[in-house]
Formats: structure tokens, sequence, C-alpha cells
């Protein structure tokens, strides 16, 4: 995939939170390419989250600045950033139980069309918000499951749909918080498979613990340790970086807090590393 690095879509500068006597974020500075895959990466507690919800509006940085396309969002409210092209997805689903995969398309697609004032007339009234929602379906493999209500699916499904969604937003900037979060082994190859065929003239920031999706899909990483850059670089360098499996291994000068120790295993879900980490010929995996 050939990436246009001349072209930064998303830029934090010098971001700072803090919460009382704590810095959650600690001068933070990350810039999203034109249709880069980017991953961000740390231990839990590293600050991830902090720093997405800074990035969409949910919390205000105490010091730093935010620009979308070259245009300053730092004190924007989230819907404003997502009428400006900039969408997220959660660690925990948002959806509407009661709801099928194609009512909850349909009133996002007609939203975003400026259709929503006319949620009343029957679905498939409209010939352009049916055409999208049938392109959604089949590209996120919903279709044989469109008539059913959300909470009967299956958590891969509800992952999935939850990333149309998304995509239904035409998004121009899609931050994916840990999409394989709590999805059973056997579902996850499809998605992940989605993911990996995201459209490539969105820049997408991926949030994961899950080092397969992680490696084989970014094609730039930031490590986040303690609210803090650590490094950053492309999956290789950052794979057999010192810094990076000191802190995955627990080894070194300020790694005792981070990861759990070495050989743990993670809880079913893959919210957290595999294990703590392990270096073999391929580098660092976590």
């Amino acid at each position: 995939m050939n990436t246009n690095h001349s072209t930064t879509v998303l830029s934090a500068q010098g971001l700072v939170k803090r919460f009382g006597g704590i810095t959650a974020t600690n001068n933070v500075t990350l810039n999203l390419h034109k249709g880069a895959r980017h991953a961000l990466i740390g231990p839990n507690g590293a600050g991830k989250t902090t720093l997405i919800n800074l990035l969409t509006g949910v919390l205000e940085p105490t010091e730093g600045s935010i620009t979308l396309e070259g245009q300053d969002i730092t004190r924007l409210a989230p819907h404003q950033r997502v009428q400006r092209g900039m969408v997220r997805t959660f660690q925990i689903n948002q959806l509407f139980d009661t709801l099928t995969p194609l009512e909850t398309l349909a009133l996002t697609v007609s939203q975003h069309q400026g259709l929503g004032g006319k949620w009343w007339q029957p679905l498939g009234a409209r010939k352009a918000v049916t055409e999208r929602c049938e392109q959604l379906l089949e590209q996120f493999h919903l279709t044989s499951v469109m008539a059913e209500e959300t909470r009967v699916l299956a958590y891969g499904k509800r992952r999935l749909l939850e990333i149309a969604i998304a995509l239904a937003c035409e998004p121009r900037v899609l931050l994916l918080d840990e999409p394989v979060a709590g999805v059973p082994a056997g579902e996850r190859e499809e998605l992940l498979q989605t993911v990996a065929a995201l459209p490539a003239d969105v820049s997408v920031l991926l949030i994961e613990h899950d080092m397969d999706l992680v490696f084989s899909f970014a094609n730039r990483m930031t490590v986040l340790v303690n609210g803090t850059v650590l490094t950053e670089g492309d999956p290789d360098t950052i794979a057999n970086d010192a810094q990076v499996k000191a802190v995955y291994l627990g080894h070194g000068e300020g790694s005792s807090d981070v990861g759990p120790p070495q050989g743990a295993r993670a809880p079913s879900g893959g919210s957290e590393p595999r294990a703590a980490g392990s270096v073999g010929a391929g580098g660092l995996h976590v």
C-alpha cells in the first residue's frame, strides 16, 4: 500500500491532560498521514484511551493543540469532529439492541445524507440510502443477519456492525479502539480480514493489544508508556527496539509496572497481549 506521507490529516501537538495531580497524557505529539495504517500500542494504563478521548473531543486537553486537515479542532465537540470527517469506534459496543443491522445502518446513512428528519419514511423509500446500506452489509459480512435484532448477533458480528456504522459516516480519519476486544477466537479471522480491507483513502489510527492484528495491519506504530510517547517507527523498527522490548518484557528502568509477568496469558477476548512478550527471529512478539 502506498501512503502519502507528505499530507498530515490529523496532528496532535504537545498534548497534556491532567486530572488533579495526575498527568495522564504528557506532551504527546502524533501525526497521522493520509491513507495511513497507524497503530497506537502500549501496556494497560499507558494512556491510550485518554489520548483517543482527547483526539475525539470527549476530553479537553490541559495543554496542546489538535488539527484535522489543517483546521484547529482542539475545542470542538465530538459531533462537530464527526461532521468534519473524524469518526471512532469504542472498546465496548454502542449499539441499539432492538434494531437490526439494516435498520441501524439505514438510520446512520440517512442522517449522514441529511435525511435524519425523515426517519418516519418507510425503509427503502430512498434509493441512495438503500444502495449504500446494501454495500455496507456486504462489505462487513452482515447480509445474512441483516434482519436479526442486534442483541442476538454473535459478538464478532456486533463488532463488524460498529465499524460499518463508522464507515457509513464516510470518515476521512477513523479511530478504531480495540476492534477485536472480546471477540471469540472462532470469529476473529473474519473481523481481522475486514479491518485489513478498509478503504485505502481512509486514514486509520488503530488502538489494539492484539499484536497479530497490529503487525499485519500497521505501516506505522507509536508506543505509549505512562502517558508519554516512548518511540515511533515502522513495524520492523518497533519489533526490534530495545526500549519496547524492555517495556513488554519487564526489564529495564521504570518497566516494573507495565505489562503482566512474563508468560502470563491474556484473558479470553483478546483485550490483553497474549503474553507479556517473547523475542524470536522476527523480533518482538507481545
